[in-house]
């Protein structure tokens, strides 16, 4: 990307030499590739003076060459040969000197050299417009006034312009600097952050009102498909003349690069390298129906671009046509026969805000790389559109003259919100590794554009305007934060400390080694499995969190639930013959949360899975399927070792459990475990039963760092276990079967354990569970009749209060 130093100056009034902005723009980010000297006309007009013509008669062996003796203010005329048709005597003329190299409009360079023409000396040449380019004249020597200094340089007299133009290698996150304006921003914040006393701001001019529309010409706009193109904005202008654009336009434009095409195409070129907003003109005649319509392409359909192939459109193609034909592929490219000729005399600028991604595929699709698609596809302005408009219009106004006949219209029925990003100068310190100054930071921020909303002592709530785009996180900003304050700024440590594990005195760190080596210990293998899922395995989509340019459909959103990594995990081990699996992972669920001021919700969970037998395949015949009973012990495992006690167990009514337990803490749900149902294990091509446990990792930690240790004397006396086979109503939850055992036996039992549940049509509303007690008494060891008399009461008690009987 090319940006003029001159263009930038009159954005930002700096006093720096080109190659002093080129280093600050690099440490900034917007690393500099090259500066490249540029000069308005080739070659500056070095060597060229005005002359007066003090003889001129015909050549005596050509009639088409005049003999000329020509002062040049030294005091020595020379003699010089000239074949222009005009040239006189008394003429105030361009010298070109001997040793002089001229760089004409057409062909190569070429170096006046003294030369014997037609056998008379010829110590120079005399000029025309095209020869020295200034012009494309060519019928005879250009014709100095004649109060023109002999000995003049002819540089001083066409007041030639010199300018550095930086090359800069844009990374593609950095759509807010595709624009002279993105840069001065830039490089007003770095200027103004290295200086509290004299800060410099950006200059806005020619973005005063437009005059009052005519309202001769009106034309009616329709966008078919607001999520492709959120806003759409328009205006027309009248009578305007297409012609050569002014001096200073096309110094301008060819300084970038670019080549000038007619004043109104300049102008649309030079407001997008300005602003970044690209603009596109339409001829108002050529317009079908007076009718605008933004909305797909059908397939099949035949378009003509500018540079006349024509070309298939696919139907994701976003269109702009008229009431009857496409005229132009929205944000990439215009078609052959609706834009600016040199007989317009009405035109209809459009300026857009589109859908990246829509454009990026319909410029891949089409192999279509343009200036606008480039800004486009990287994320334009969408609160530019307007603004770039009556820039454009004011300008036509000036040079191409005209009437405004329809005023500015604009579609923007969902507004863009600019991001609200909760800042703290804690992280942004510690982030970087250096203390800034607050008061350094909160310039660099606003030098950038961004809004403060909300400052605390510790803080600020930002808002991030939608030009900033890749800038949507608290680390987002204080990268911005840095780069601006210079990542050279930021001291190198005197000494450099390595350590080979990770961070001992990190107590989160610590809690999650202490988890993984625990859920290790039980046999459980740790896995990582991808943040991306499809939406095909939810039920309920509106909740997920959408990738917006996908690899695939099978990638297409961030996974809300650990479970289907999970599952395919499992597929993959099963195909490859290994069917008896323990895995665990320490990940994160995102979903949207509109409750939230930030709209999105990031959890972090622990999962636990589990399938196949028990025990491997041994030489003693021990087999044994894997039941919930097993996935039960592992969590009760790691609570003990986290140090949560106090936990109820309770049925859960997980959506994706055939039946399950659910693990309470204080009222809040710790942990769910369930038997996966047989059609979610399908889906993923696992045909053998899985376990599955999710742990609300943040109630985890919280209970790990309340936790109270004691120790106490293991018992001398023999625990006893007695299990019961109970039938019960199908609305009868465990956990009422628990609370109701310890209220009948507070001193002996102290375990209660639902080993197996099973219901059959059989059974009608009825289910069975099989349930284990343990009784131990620490004074004693317990007797039958103890024993038999603490029984007796649990079932006397369960009749009673929940109609059991005794499966017989």
């Amino acid at each position: 990307m090319k940006i003029s130093y001159n263009w930038l100056k009159t954005l930002l009034p700096v006093q720096l030499s080109a190659e002093e902005v080129a280093a600050l723009l690099t440490d900034s980010g917007l690393e500099v590739e090259s500066v490249e000297n540029y000069e308005s006309i080739p070659g500056g007009l070095k060597g060229l003076i005005a002359g007066e013509v003090l003889e001129c008669t015909k050549h005596p062996d050509a009639d088409r060459l005049s003999l000329t003796k020509v002062d040049v203010g030294n005091g020595n005329p020379l003699s010089i040969v000239c074949g222009a048709p005009n040239v006189q005597a008394g003429q105030k003329v361009i010298v070109a000197m001997v040793g002089t190299k001229l760089f004409p409009v057409t062909g190569e360079p070429f170096e006046i050299k003294k030369s014997k023409i037609r056998g008379a000396l010829s110590e120079g040449m005399l000029c025309a417009e095209d020869e020295i380019g200034i012009g494309v004249g060519h019928a005879g020597i250009y014709v100095l006034p004649q109060d023109t200094p002999v000995g003049k340089p002819i540089s001083e007299y066409f007041k030639i312009e010199n300018d550095s133009v930086f090359e800069i290698g844009l990374t593609p996150n950095r759509s807010d600097a595709a624009s002279h304006l993105g840069v001065a921003r830039d490089l007003q914040a770095i200027l103004n952050s290295k200086n509290k006393d004299s800060q410099i701001q950006i200059i806005e001019n020619g973005y005063q009102e437009l005059p009052e529309s005519s309202n001769i010409n009106k034309i009616e706009i329709e966008v078919t498909n607001h999520e492709d193109c959120p806003r759409y904005s328009g205006i027309i202008i009248s009578g305007i003349e297409v012609k050569e654009s002014p001096d200073w336009l096309k110094t301008r434009i060819k300084s970038i690069g670019l080549r000038t095409i007619n004043n109104i195409v300049d102008i649309t070129n030079f407001v997008m390298h300005e602003l970044g907003q690209p603009l596109h003109a339409f001829d108002l005649e050529k317009i079908e129906g007076k009718k605008i319509i933004v909305r797909r392409a059908t397939k099949g359909e035949k378009f003509k671009t500018l540079d006349e192939i024509e070309r298939t459109l696919h139907e994701e193609d976003l269109m702009i046509c008229d009431a009857v034909k496409p005229m132009c592929i929205a944000g990439v490219f215009g078609g052959l026969h609706s834009g600016v000729s040199a007989n317009t005399n009405s035109i209809f600028i459009e300026s857009a805000y589109f859908n990246p991604a829509a454009v990026r595929k319909s410029s891949k699709r089409h192999g279509l790389k343009t200036d606008a698609s480039f800004r486009f596809e990287r994320g334009a302005d969408p609160d530019s559109t307007s603004k770039a408009l009556v820039r454009a219009a004011n300008l036509i106004l000036e040079i191409a003259g005209g009437t405004l006949s329809m005023g500015l219209k604009d579609i923007y029925p969902n507004i863009l919100e600019p991001f609200k990003v909760a800042f703290s100068y804690n992280n942004c310190n510690n982030l970087i590794g250096k203390e800034i100054d607050k008061s350094i930071i909160k310039s660099i921020i606003q030098n950038l554009g961004i809004q403060i909303e909300k400052e605390g002592a510790d803080g600020l709530l930002l808002k991030v305007p939608c030009f900033k785009s890749d800038v949507t996180r608290e680390a987002d900003v204080i990268e911005e934060v840095l780069r601006i304050y210079g990542y050279n700024n930021v001291e190198s440590a005197k000494n450099i400390h390595y350590s080979t594990g990770t961070n001992t005195n990190n107590e989160t760190v610590l809690f999650e080694r202490r988890v993984a080596e625990t859920l290790m210990g039980c046999g459980y293998h740790e896995m990582m499995g991808l943040s991306l899922s499809s939406d095909r395995n939810y039920s309920n989509i509106d909740h997920l969190v959408k990738v917006i340019n996908p690899l695939s459909s099978d990638l297409n959103v961030l996974r809300a639930e650990m479970l289907y990594g999970g599952l395919e995990a499992i597929a993959y081990n099963i195909n490859r013959k290994s069917s008896d699996l323990r895995f665990f992972e320490i990940g994160r669920t995102y979903q949207i949360n509109p409750d939230s001021e930030f709209k999105y919700a990031e959890q972090k969970h622990i999962a636990l899975f589990l399938t196949g037998e028990v025990y491997p395949e041994n030489a003693y015949g021990l087999k044994m399927k894997t039941d919930l009973s097993v996935l039960k012990a592992a969590l009760q495992t790691l609570f003990l070792k986290c140090g949560v006690n106090a936990y109820k167990v309770s049925e859960s009514n997980h959506e994706c459990f055939e039946y399950g337990l659910d693990f309470s803490l204080n009222g809040k749900i710790i942990a769910e475990a369930g038997l996966v149902k047989k059609m979610i294990c399908k889906k993923s091509d696992v045909n053998q039963a899985v376990y599955y446990a999710k742990i609300n990792w943040e109630l985890l930690l919280k209970a790990f760092k309340k936790r109270h240790i004691e120790f106490s004397e293991i018992s001398k006396f023999p625990a006893v276990r007695r299990d019961l086979a109970l039938l019960l109503n199908s609305s009868v939850k465990y956990n009422s079967i628990e609370e109701i055992a310890f209220a009948s036996e507070k001193k002996l039992l102290k375990e209660v354990n639902l080993f197996d549940i099973y219901s059959d049509a059989k059974l009608g509303d009825k289910k069975s569970y099989a349930l284990s007690f343990v009784l131990q008494d620490d004074q004693a060891t317990l007797t039958d009749k103890q024993i038999d008399g603490v029984m007796d009461k649990l079932l006397k008690n369960f009749k009673e209060k929940l109609g059991a009987e005794l499966r017989q």
